[in-house]
């Protein structure tokens, strides 16, 4: 039985799936919106709960190394354990955290009316349905419905399927463990190197992700990362430097994915990423020793 929790005191519980570690208390949800203290014992309000059913090629995860060329069964649900200002899917990440959908019956109804129920043997047989070789957890943070993503692990990997994460690398260690042995590939945004920058634009921490990217390919897990590079906010020279230094360092093998920013949620008067920007960043991670760099989000 999965128990990504632990009893505190009056009857408060503390959330284990990521790294923010939630103490909740009764009746209330952590920082994602979705994961319940229901008397004493953790509830994930999405289970079974399917938004964004869809069947993409590999390369919109983006993952450019692995299984390329392939269609891949993806799916996500409501909630995420970030805040991120420029989140390209706000309505599904954002929804059960906005002041509106506080009352526990008003945020049911959001999830019952956007929502496809669906057991996991049923996502599996949606897969085979579609001939597609994997499932991608993925459009807002799987992490934040991970007890419902491990059931699907589990029986894609007896049914010889694949399973892709495309995450934000904030998973806590207990929910690490519990997947790494189900896990083939992940994406994990490196959106910044600066601590500031995931306090201030993504209500986060820099180290837990760093953390957790050296945990997946020390696993064996396949690694792509994606650097959205945003003009004003991550796009120094320096700061790019420091990215491309980091993935180096881990290994010179690991793709980066360098892509560009369009105007959108709370960031809408930012512009577009030039591409020049990203031609820099290019010869950055060229010049650090990177092997595998990709430009997207951007035409030609």
């Amino acid at each position: 039985m999965v128990r990504l929790f632990k009893k505190e005191s009056g009857g408060t519980i503390t959330c284990q799936a990521c790294s923010h570690f939630c103490h909740i208390e009764p009746g209330r949800r952590g920082l994602c919106g979705v994961r319940k203290n229901e008397q004493g014992k953790l509830k994930l309000l999405v289970d079974n709960q399917v938004l964004g059913l869809s069947v993409d090629p590999i390369e919109k995860k983006p993952l450019y190394h692995f299984l390329p060329g392939s269609q891949v069964f993806s799916f996500g649900t409501f909630g995420c354990n970030f805040s991120c200002q420029f989140c390209q899917n706000a309505f599904m990440s954002q929804s059960p955290k906005l002041k509106k959908y506080q009352p526990i019956v008003a945020l049911k109804k959001l999830i019952a009316q956007y929502s496809q129920l669906l057991k996991p043997a049923e996502i599996i047989a949606a897969a085979q349905r579609n001939n597609c070789p994997a499932i991608a957890y993925t459009y807002n943070e799987p992490t934040v419905f991970v007890e419902y993503a491990y059931q699907i692990m589990k029986l894609a990997r007896q049914n010889g399927l694949k399973n892709i994460w495309v995450t934000n690398g904030y998973q806590s260690k207990e929910c690490f463990h519990l997947i790494k042995d189900y896990l083939d590939a992940a994406n994990i945004d490196l959106k910044s190197m600066r601590e500031e920058f995931y306090q201030r634009i993504c209500g986060a921490h820099l180290k837990p992700v760093l953390e957790n990217i050296k945990r997946f390919y020390q696993a064996g897990i396949w690694l792509e990362l994606t650097t959205l590079v945003i003009p004003g906010q991550n796009d120094s020279v320096e700061e790019l430097m420091a990215i491309a230094a980091f993935i180096a360092d881990i290994s010179p093998d690991i793709p980066w994915h360098v892509s560009a920013f369009h105007p959108i949620y709370k960031m809408k008067n930012v512009p577009i990423t030039p591409l020049e920007k990203l031609k820099e960043a290019r010869e950055i991670g060229q010049k650090a020793g990177l092997k595998h760099i990709h430009l997207g989000n951007i035409s030609f």
